[in-house]
Order: structure tokens, then C-alpha cells, then sequence
């Protein structure tokens, strides 16, 4: 939310005076506020066309949501944001290929967890047919209602009762989303844009998606740009062709000038009310339009975490159905768990390391637990699915990783995605404002792909166009 403010552009304050106004030359240059792949893009691209570029970060280091850190033993990437590339997008795989980056394709076997017994996850095309009924050529309707809609089973199928419960699960999950509020063609529009780009399989940076930040980061410092860390901005006071920055770190107040103003915050930050750490207050206040852009587009909700253990433990265990098999490939584990209802493996390489993944609901009820709550909750729900008392959990248990993006005053969720109605959302959240205020993120994306780090990339580049059209003009 972002209240009203003075609406005439005379508004700069000088309630907070630097010990030094910036330069002439200061007030000419384009600032970035956020750090994350969004900004990173774009600052390679605008100093790169020649523009100086300031860049402005609260966290004290760069990714944003990009959070990688290093298993002490394995020397793997442990990944606390963002860990897949969906498909071949060109935002992801150019930068990583000219660092030389090596990349690996998921593989493995999925399986799933129901009240019955452990069997191979063979409901996909269930889903598929589901999901391929949709359709953005009639009025919008929530995912939920599409379902009640379009398969009412009023023969009480059990098999298609299953599908849709199973579908539910899906969206939630793979979109963070509330299956009553996203919008089926929000849905529609990312499955297209998936179908562009090979979105159906997934493949991970061998050396983390610290690789992605560090190919940006070499663009970046060729060009000399430095990035301000540990800066707090508060409030932006703009007119057509100036705005002041109202900003603070941990020993200082400051103001700083520029042309034009790049903002890359999450969706969440934007609607969250003045104030609030990490909260903008403009000066005077985004257009209408933009503002109702922002309620009609929701952060999704995720709680995961990443365990290590003694030994991959889930090698010797077999479904009873057929004990013949074991879970030695398994790369994806499916259940209708509250707590923890997917789970993935490091497949396919041979690590003994698991990641819980608690979305939308699930998140709601973890939220706000401290790393040996989540531990916990985890360690039972694991040992629940696959047959394993909690004890020997803890013994095998050699470390575990969490990061509370729910709670990150800097992020305050997950990732967007679009509620009913939301048509042409993503296009005003991410169109300039009199050519001073321009707006980047996942959540501007227009291209369908809301959510992904390509999504950001993308955004962050268009972003930059358009600042260095409005400076050719």
C-alpha cells in the first residue's frame, strides 16, 4: 500500500541535509535501488551504453533473492532463493556460458506419497490435461473455480478427484499462489511463455546461482560501477527530470540526486504501507493506475529449507508394493503433507542433501519459526513420508540452512503472480512514470514469465531501454 501524498511536484524536503549536496554531474546520473538479478541486469546494461549508474542495496550483499551459500563438507551450492533455471531462456544461459559456467539438467525419478503407499509420480499427464483446458479467450476466474467449472465430478471419480487435488497442489506449489485467488490466465499466459523455452525442464549451475551473480557482477565492475550496501531508502521526492533520494546506512542519514530513479523492489515492498522498514514513501505519490496495478498482483508464499546428512539415506528404502526398487534415483518427492509436501534431491548428483518446500498454507502455518522449529517440523515430516523414525533423522542430520523470506523486510515473500483480473497488471507496474521513476522486477515482467530469474533479467533490461530511450529523446 502507498498512501496519498502532496500532489504538486514543488515537495522536495529539507528536513534531512547532507553534509554535501551531490554534484552536477550526480544529478545526471541514473540510480538503482535494489541489488537483486533485476538490477544487476540493468546496471550492466545502462553503464555499458555509456550512462553512470549508482546503485543502492539494504542488504549488505547483492541477489536479492538469488541467496546462495556453501555446504562446508560437500562444497556444494546450497541455494536458499532462487535454484532452477526453468528451460533454455537466453537471459540466463548467455551470461552463464560467457563465465563459462557449467550447467547440469535435473534427472531422476519422481515419487509420491499418498495415504496408501510410496508409488512412482505418474500423475503428470493428469495435471497436463487439466491445466491445458484453461482458457484466457473467456472472463477471468480463479484456478479453483475454473476446477468446480470445468470438472465438477459429479460422478464423485475418484481418479479425477485425485487429478484435481493433485492439480491444486501444483499450482500452489510450482507458483507459491493461492489456488482461489491466482487467475487461470495468468496461468495461461506463463504455461505459453514455459512452452517458448523448453520451460518443462529444469537444470541447476554447477557452481550455484552465484555463478549468474558473478557473470553480472564482472560486467558491472568493467565498467567501474560500484554498489552502495547496507543503504536503506526511505523516500523519494520527484518531479519530471529530477528526484531526491531520502536513504540511510548504519551510521548515516543522506540525500542523494539523480535523473532518473530505477526501482527493483519486490512486489511486497511496493505495497507495503509507509513507514516499514524497506517501504518507499513517494513524494508525491505513484499515479492512481499504478497503484491499482499493485492490488491486483500478490506475493506468493514459501518456507523452505535444506538439509545435509551422514549418508543418502533414502537409497535403501523401497516401497512395500515393490521392494525390488529403491528410492536410489528419486529427484522429486510428492505428498499432500500440511506441513512439508514436496521434497527434492540434489539428482543427478549423488549429494546427501534434501530440500523441504512449504508453499502457500504450509507457509502460513511455518512462518515465523526459528531454524530448529522448522528443523523439527521437517525432520517428522520426512520421517513420516518415508518410513523413518525422527530419531535415526537426527542422528544422519549433519547440517541444516534456512532463510525466513517471509520475514526478510527486504523481500516479505517468495515471488508474484497474478490474481483474477490482473490483465495488463504487470505492464502499468512496470511502465516509467514522466521518465524519472522507471520500474523493474519479476513481478513487471509482460512477457509471462513472473516468478523466474529470467523473468527479472528481462525486466531489468527493458527497464534500461527505456531509460536510455528517455534520454535520446
Amino acid at each position: 500500500m502507498i498512501v496519498a501524498s502532496p500532489t504538486s511536484y514543488d515537495v522536495f524536503r529539507e528536513d534531512i541535509v547532507p553534509s554535501s549536496r551531490t554534484s552536477m554531474a550526480d544529478r545526471k546520473r541514473v540510480l538503482i535501488i535494489g541489488a537483486g538479478i533485476a538490477g544487476l541486469a540493468a546496471t550492466a546494461k545502462l553503464s555499458e551504453a555509456g550512462l553512470a549508474v549508482g546503485v543502492l542495496e539494504a542488504r549488505d550483499r547483492i541477489g536479492g533473492r538469488i541467496f546462495t551459500v556453501r555446504d562446508a563438507v560437500t562444497s556444494a551450492a546450497i541455494e536458499l532463493g532462487a535454484e532452477f533455471i526453468h528451460g533454455r531462456a537466453a537471459e540466463i544461459w548467455e551470461p552463464l556460458q560467457v563465465h563459462a559456467t557449467e550447467i547440469t539438467e535435473v534427472e531422476g525419478e519422481s515419487w509420491c506419497v499418498t495415504p496408501e503407499s510410496l508409488t512412482p509420480g505418474k500423475f503428470f499427464p493428469d495435471i497436463d490435461a487439466i491445466l491445458q483446458a484453461m482458457d484466457d479467450s473467456s472472463p477471468d476466474e480463479s484456478f479453483l473455480d475454473f476446477l468446480e467449472r470445468r470438472f465438477p465430478n459429479r460422478a464423485h471419480d475418484p481418479q479425477l478427484e485425485e487429478a484435481k487435488k493433485r492439480a491444486i497442489a501444483y499450482v500452489s506449489g510450482f507458483n507459491a499462489a493461492d489456488p482461489a485467488s491466482v487467475g487461470c490466465h495468468w496461468l495461461v499466459d506463463g504455461m505459453r511463455a514455459e512452452e517458448k523455452i523448453e520451460g518443462h525442464r529444469a537444470f541447476r549451475p554447477n557452481g550455484g546461482y552465484e555463478e549468474l551473480l558473478a557473470a553480472f557482477q564482472k560486467r558491472i565492475a568493467m565498467q567501474d560501477v560500484k554498489v552502495q550496501a547496507n543503504t536503506v531508502v526511505e523516500r523519494i521526492a520527484w518531479k519530471p527530470g529530477t528526484a531526491e533520494i531520502t536513504a540511510h546506512d548504519a551510521q548515516n542519514r543522506m540525500v542523494l540526486t539523480a535523473s532518473q530513479i530505477l526501482l527493483t523492489l519486490p512486489l511486497a515492498l511496493l505495497k507495503a504501507p509507509t513507514g516499514q522498514l524497506g517501504a518507499i514513501e513517494f513524494i508525491p505519490s505513484l499515479p492512481e493506475q499504478k497503484i491499482a496495478s499493485l492490488e491486483k498482483l500478490e506475493m506468493g508464499r514459501v518456507v523452505r529449507a535444506v538439509f545435509r546428512f551422514r549418508d543418502r539415506f533414502w537409497e535403501n528404502i523401497s516401497p512395500p508394493s515393490d521392494p525390488g526398487v529403491s528410492l536410489a534415483g528419486m529427484n522429486f518427492l510428492f505428498s499432500q503433507n500440511e506441513a512439508f509436501p514436496t521434497w527434492w534431491t540434489a539428482m543427478p548428483k549423488k549429494l546427501p542433501i534434501i530440500t523441504a518446500w512449504a508453499p502457500f498454507r504450509s507457509a502460513e502455518r511455518l512462518t515465523g519459526l526459528d531454524q530448529s522449529s522448522i528443523t523439527a517440523e521437517a525432520l517428522r515430516t520426512l520421517g513420516d513420508l518415508l518410513g523413518v523414525s525422527v530419531e535415526d533423522l537426527e542422528k544422519r542430520l549433519e547440517a541444516s540452512y534456512f532463510h525466513d523470506w517471509e520475514r526478510d523486510p527486504f523481500s516479505r515473500g517468495a515471488y508474484s503472480y497474478g490474481k483474477v483480473g490482473s490483465d495488463g497488471a504487470q505492464k502499468v507496474l512496470g511502465a516509467p512514470v514522466a521518465n524519472t521513476l522507471f520500474f523493474a522486477g519479476e513481478a513487471t515482467d509482460t512477457s509471462g514469465n513472473n516468478g523466474t530469474v529470467h523473468g527479472a533479467i528481462a525486466s531489468g533490461y527493458r527497464a534500461a531501454r527505456e531509460i536510455i530511450d528517455a534520454r535520446s529523446a
